[in-house]
């Protein structure tokens, strides 16, 4: 396969190579009113919250490092996912539960995020690893063949995710290596208020260590704003080229409206890696809808042709799931993504 990604991945490497800084580390450099922290009145914190992303859009086109302070835009974001958690829409269930309360909504995760490990992860693609990985618990989706159910299925599994040790976690990994700090699970969607405590306790140290949301994609809007200016990568999923399929096997409503929307915002903020496992039977209804989509929003993304399906989990529930793929499908999809000219690796 070519060398996939090298345009599309240029800030990154930029990070990498000290050039840059993370974006995390100018979004702690834009000051925001402490007034409006105090109030923890919603509606002013996001407005709050739109010109400080206005300041960090000019800073980070200029290549400003703009000197720390406090409170900072990240503070403001934080304050604003701490205020989501009581009504909680990180993803686009938006189910409403006061997890402040012990509520549990569809992903089972309550009010304290817990991860079921972290460590330099090998696995991921070339440009990332050693990607220092925390698998978070619990999910937002229940896929019929989950190759991590036990992480996923199991939202009270593992240990409890502080964030200041888990910052301090991920600048020791830094010491051995680590490219990136990478969010999944799981899915990171329920976890956003840990994961940006964590960021807010990271230290000068990762000034340039480059933030990675691994992620389903569906998360909501709100989600999105406050990612934004903090996430360098976004490591996307796009599974299904339809509605029916995500509903069948992944219990999920309206699931190709959100995630295109979603890697659309993405790819404005910052730069996209994206992730299609390709499934048995799905070329028609999945690949190759996906694939035109892709060439014609997309162009040029860096796009991962994942071959690792397996049938794990619930997967022989379902007719035709319940095997690997064949030497045909795959070669089919690869014919597929040259038809779209994809810059694709697989």
């Amino acid at each position: 396969m070519a060398a996939m990604g090298r345009e599309q991945l240029a800030e990154y490497r930029s990070i990498l190579q000290g050039s840059k800084p993370a974006r995390h580390r100018v979004c702690r450099g834009v000051e925001v009113d402490a007034a409006f922290l105090e109030k923890r009145e919603e509606e002013a914190l996001w407005k709050a919250h739109e010109r400080g992303m206005r300041r960090f859009r000019e800073a980070w086109e200029l290549n400003e490092t703009p000197p720390a302070v406090s409170p900072s835009l990240l503070d403001l974001k934080l304050a604003l996912a701490e205020l989501m958690l009581e009504s909680c829409r990180f993803c686009e269930r938006r189910c409403g539960a006061d997890r402040t309360r012990g509520e549990r909504g569809f992903c089972g995760v309550g009010g304290e995020s817990r991860f079921a490990s972290q460590f330099l992860h090998m696995g991921e693609e070339p440009e990332l690893v050693p990607s220092h990985t925390v698998f978070f618990s619990g999910c937002t989706f229940s896929c019929a063949y989950c190759q991590n159910w036990d992480i996923a299925m199991h939202p009270d599994s593992g240990s409890r995710a502080d964030p200041r040790l888990l910052a301090r976690v991920l600048e020791e990994g830094m010491q051995h290596g680590s490219r990136n700090a990478n969010f999944v699970g799981g899915n990171p969607d329920p976890h956003l208020h840990t994961i940006l405590a964590t960021v807010r306790a990271l230290g000068e140290a990762a000034d340039h260590l480059p933030l990675v949301w691994n992620s389903n994609m569906f998360t909501s809007e709100e989600a999105m704003r406050l990612l934004e200016g903090v996430m360098d990568i976004w490591l996307a999923d796009f599974r299904y080229g339809n509605d029916d399929c995500a509903r069948r096997l992944s219990d999920v409503e309206g699931y190709t409206r959100v995630v295109t929307r979603n890697l659309l915002r993405a790819a404005e903020s910052g730069e996209v890696m994206l992730r299609h496992l390709l499934l048995p039977g799905h070329r028609d209804c999945c690949t190759e809808p996906i694939m035109r989509w892709v060439s014609e929003n997309l162009p040029g993304v860096y796009y991962n042709l994942m071959f690792q399906y397996r049938p794990e989990y619930r997967a022989s529930l379902h007719p035709g799931m319940d095997r690997r793929l064949s030497p045909e499908e795959r070669r089919e999809a690869l014919e597929l993504a040259r038809r779209y000219r994809l810059d694709f690796t697989s």
